[in-house]
This record gives C-alpha cells, sequence and structure tokens, in this order.
C-alpha cells in the first residue's frame, strides 16, 4: 500500500500536526537552526507526526508521539548543499510532541541591541538608505518562512504498488492535479537518480524513510527542490534523523 499525502488546505501555522511551512515547534530555549555552509538562518520547510514506532502518520499526535522537524538552507540557492544529507545546510530533528512553542524567529545581525530588546528604531528622514535597509530585513525575514502553511491529508492507495502509479491513480480518481500530491509516507523512496538511503551516525544501520516530499502546487510558496524531490529518513531507536533531495 502507498500512502499519499496530499493538500488539504490552509492550516494553523503553529498547528501540532503533519503539515508544509508554517512556523516550527520545538522545546522551549531552542535556537533557530543556522547553516554550516553560510551561518545564516535556515528556511523550515515541514513536520512529521511519528508514532511510538517512528513511522510517519496524519493528524495530531498522541503522547508518545514525536515530531520530525525539516529545515534547508535558502539563503544561496545552488551554493549551500542543502541537497546533502551531511552537508550542514539542512536539518531534521526528532522531538517530542509534547511541551513544544515556536521558535522564535532569529535577530538579524546587523539590528542593534535596542532594537533586539523589542525598542523601535526612530525614522531618519536624513538617511536616504533607511526605507531600502528597511525593505532588505523584510525580505530577509521572509526567506525564513514558506509562503503559505498547508495541511497534509493521508490518501491510502492499496493497490497502487510505487509512488508514480499512486499519485496517477489519484489524480484520475479525484479529477486534481499531480501537483497537489505533496509526498508519501513511509515505505520505498522513489529515487529520481541513484539509492542514497543514509545510515544512521549512532548505529549505523540503514535509515527508515519517514517522508518523500514534493514542491507543492503553488511554485511561490513551494520548497525548493530544484523541481525535483526530497526525503527525510529516521531511525527511530536512536533518534537520529536525516534529510537529502535530489532533482
Amino acid at each position: 500500500m502507498t500512502t499519499l499525502i496530499t493538500e488539504g488546505g490552509p492550516v494553523a501555522a503553529d498547528a501540532t500536526v503533519t503539515r508544509i511551512g508554517g512556523v516550527p515547534l520545538a522545546p522551549p530555549g531552542t535556537a533557530w537552526p543556522s547553516c554550516a555552509d553560510c551561518g545564516g538562518p535556515m528556511q523550515f520547510l515541514a513536520q512529521i507526526v511519528l508514532d511510538g514506532s517512528g513511522a510517519a502518520v496524519t493528524g495530531g499526535p498522541g503522547p508518545q508521539d514525536r515530531l520530525l522537524v525539516l529545515f534547508a538552507c535558502q539563503n544561496r540557492p545552488g551554493v549551500c548543499q542543502d541537497w546533502e544529507a551531511r552537508s550542514g545546510a539542512n536539518l531534521a530533528l526528532i522531538l517530542p510532541a509534547q511541551g513544544l512553542v515556536p521558535i522564535p524567529l532569529p535577530v538579524p545581525a546587523d539590528l542593534d541591541e535596542g532594537e533586539a530588546e523589542g525598542e523601535e528604531k526612530e525614522d531618519d528622514p536624513d538617511d536616504p538608505d533607511e526605507f531600502e535597509d528597511e525593505e532588505e530585513d523584510e525580505d530577509e525575514d521572509e526567506v525564513l518562512l514558506l509562503g503559505a502553511t498547508r495541511a497534509a491529508e493521508p490518501q491510502h492507495l492499496p493497490d497502487a504498488p510505487d509512488f508514480d502509479s499512486a499519485r496517477a491513480a489519484w489524480a484520475a480518481r479525484t479529477g486534481r492535479p499531480r501537483n497537489h500530491v505533496l509526498g508519501r509516507l513511509n515505505g520505498t523512496p522513489a529515487w529520481l537518480q541513484y539509492d542514497q538511503t543514509p545510515s544512521c551516525a549512532t548505529c549505523a544501520e540503514p535509515m527508515r524513510l519517514a517522508v518523500q516530499l514534493q514542491e507543492g502546487p503553488d511554485p511561490l510558496t513551494a520548497m525548493n527542490f530544484g523541481s525535483g524531490r526530497a526525503y527525510a529518513f529516521t531511525c527511530s531507536p536512536c533518534t537520529e534523523a536525516a534529510f537529502l533531495w535530489q532533482c
């Protein structure tokens, strides 16, 4: 059986469900992750609810469930190696699903101390570059989050042997475009190139696919995988996760 996840419409940005976009949830005090290549803040992509066995599910978590939280660098697309599982330009975390709060947005490096503490900076009418600088700061903030938060609805196709046939069958049955399929849960990766299944950094065993992701229906708010697919893997006993993409 193949379990697809499909476009389910808007959902709250901080919902504790399997979703694409929104804001990342983590234990209080967690800092926003930075790219090891460029040092800039990564973009939050998605969170996936994992059950007690480490399998990905949709809907809200139970007491023993966990969240798989995914980030990738979009500060220098094509330069920072966010497509590699161990590059440091992406991040996959397995977190307990209880007691989480939104991770605060990082403060821009050029923000002065008063602004960082919440004070508003006074406008300087004699500074012609001030408003241009403000627009640049806003652009920096915008790259941290996707432009839309999408619920992920499960679609179980028991007669579909693989992802591509399942996606085609779902589109034919529903009359909806194939790009409304956001990916699949668990199972076998549908690689676009060669098999890149990572091994767990702790136990060295091959990791298990938790979710395969597509970019989504709207290119203006989509995750950037070079028009390809992304793959997130977990090792539940070691609470390790890894993330990569191919195009």
